[in-house]
């Protein structure tokens, strides 16, 4: 025991620190099912049933347990007025530990059992027009991991049903230029405009003309502990049929105890030069231009002296989606079988917005500017489409001990071209996959897969939603991973 609760704690410490760049979802979640498509609701024959058909384990006939490992090698590729680039090469291991206790004199199964359930993000350098040649960093890590407990009991010899109750850890980090609408600055520059009103305002009125005001941001530190459950039907035609049924309930998270850094040094300063340069034309000398303007800044309550870094405690909701399901598989012949599965994702009721809850923000300038105390709600924009998954696998058996197989999937892109940038690029749409099983004794199967999630782009929609420097941008996502896992039935 204290060797499986040992692994345990490792495989969700790896998962947990690693697991940042896997796109959205995983198609599947162990090396046997990836080998034809991630196909499993309607397939009955392995212990990643746990997260997509919970009733499907009481047709499994032993015990197991299963250890997964995959390695993710996603590739990406960047382009707008300014930049023309790819992401940084990353790798990805993608763990999984589950064991299925079966019992032959009972109608009763039961499992156990951590699977790395997906993410997202991205690394780039990227040049960015207010910060002129100095390169930015823009990266973003969205991890989670699900586990717990499934149950399965038979309603009769052919029917099943089944339900998972899993424990969801998830983790979130974000660094890059943040843009807002100058009007999002309720704080009063003068009587009778706002802070928003004057960056806004174009020259002629007195104002700096910005579409858009940006900081370096820098979130760090976010965990979520919530809880998601899965319900499952299962029934067995006959010897060559097999149907599946699912849901998964949404599962809403809130990331605490995060940092956050904003930093409008740039963009103040390029403010200041242009004041300054307003003053010049009006008949001053650059000493003079520089100190009426800091004496203007001085009466509207911002203190240069003090800068506008500001650091925040932050918190961050976000939800993810519910998903129901259907699948099949078809023993064709005494060799072959064929599975078929079939998802909707609700992404436009999860992924519509991410809320930014930042408190206790620690500079006295931003305060002013924003027109709060420091402590204000962020609404980041998503705005995710609702999806359909197409998974399709064959499985070819070549001896006893030998198993060949194959799989497409085909995934709705639920990412609007509004809201596309970057370092949130889960747009892959078509994978391919193939898989090998090899029995080396009577209760050990080795399984192996490859996955290829070939490269998709998009364009995003101008303007865009998140920021100016997106705009008509071009982003690129392709990935590959290998599977691998060791099953040992009792």
């Amino acid at each position: 025991m204290k060797l499986v609760s040992k692994s345990l704690t490792l495989i969700l410490l790896i998962a947990t620190m690693t697991t940042a760049q896997t796109g959205t979802r995983l198609v599947g979640f162990t090396a046997q099912s990836m080998g034809r498509g991630g196909t499993s609701i309607g397939t009955f024959d392995g212990n990643e049933l746990m997260m997509t058909n919970p009733a499907g384990i009481s047709f499994l006939n032993k015990s197991s347990l299963d250890v997964n490992f995959s390695l993710m090698f996603p590739a990406l590729h960047f382009k707008n007025n300014l930049n023309d680039v790819d992401g940084d090469k990353n790798v990805f291991p993608l763990p999984a530990l589950s064991y299925v206790k079966h019992y032959d004199d009972s109608k009763f199964t039961w499992g156990a059992g951590f699977f790395t359930s997906g993410g997202m993000g991205a690394d780039f350098n990227l040049k960015h027009a207010l910060y002129g040649t100095e390169l930015q960093k823009y990266h973003s890590k969205l991890a989670s991991m699900q586990g717990g407990l499934s149950a399965g009991y038979k309603v009769s010899n052919n029917l099943s049903l089944g339900v998972s109750l899993h424990m969801v850890y998830s983790m979130l980090e974000f660094s890059m230029p943040f843009s807002l609408n100058p009007l999002a600055m309720q704080g009063i520059a003068m009587p009778g405009m706002t802070f928003g009103q004057m960056f806004s305002a174009p020259p002629a009125m007195g104002g700096f003309g910005y579409k858009e005001v940006t900081a370096a941001a820098n979130m760090t530190d976010l965990t979520a502990i919530g809880f998601n459950g899965k319900i499952g039907f299962a029934y067995k035609v006959d010897e060559t049929l097999t149907i599946g049924i699912n849901y998964t309930m949404p599962t809403s998270l809130t990331y605490n105890g995060g940092k956050a850094t904003m930093d409008m040094t740039t963009q103040l300063n390029d403010a200041f030069g242009k004041a300054v340069q307003g003053a010049m034309m009006q008949g001053m000398n650059q000493s003079q231009a520089q100190a009426a303007v800091m004496a203007q800044f001085a009466q509207m309550g911002i203190d240069l002296s003090k800068g506008v870094i500001a650091n925040y405690d932050l918190d961050v909701d976000l939800t993810f989606p519910q998903s129901v399901g259907i699948g099949f598989s078809q023993k064709l012949s005494e060799k072959f079988k064929f599975n078929m599965d079939l998802e909707w994702i609700n992404w436009e009721r999860a992924f519509d917005k991410m809320t930014l809850k930042l408190k206790n923000g620690s500079n006295s300038n931003i305060n002013k500017m924003m027109g709060n105390s420091g402590t204000f709600d962020l609404d980041f924009p998503l705005d995710w489409k609702n999806s359909l998954v197409f998974k399709f696998g064959g499985e070819v058996e070549l001896n006893k001990d030998l198993n060949l197989r194959f799989g497409y999937v085909y995934g709705e892109n639920s990412v609007p071209e509004s809201t596309i940038f970057p370092i949130f690029p889960a747009i892959v749409e078509n994978h391919i996959t193939a898989g090998i099983s090899y029995k080396v004794s009577a209760p050990i199967t080795i399984n192996a897969a490859f996955e290829m999630g070939l490269n998709n782009s998009l364009k995003a929609s101008s303007p865009s939603l998140i920021a100016n420097e997106y705009s008509g941008s071009t982003s690129e996502l392709s990935t590959m991973l290998v599977h691998l896992s060791l099953n040992y039935a009792f």
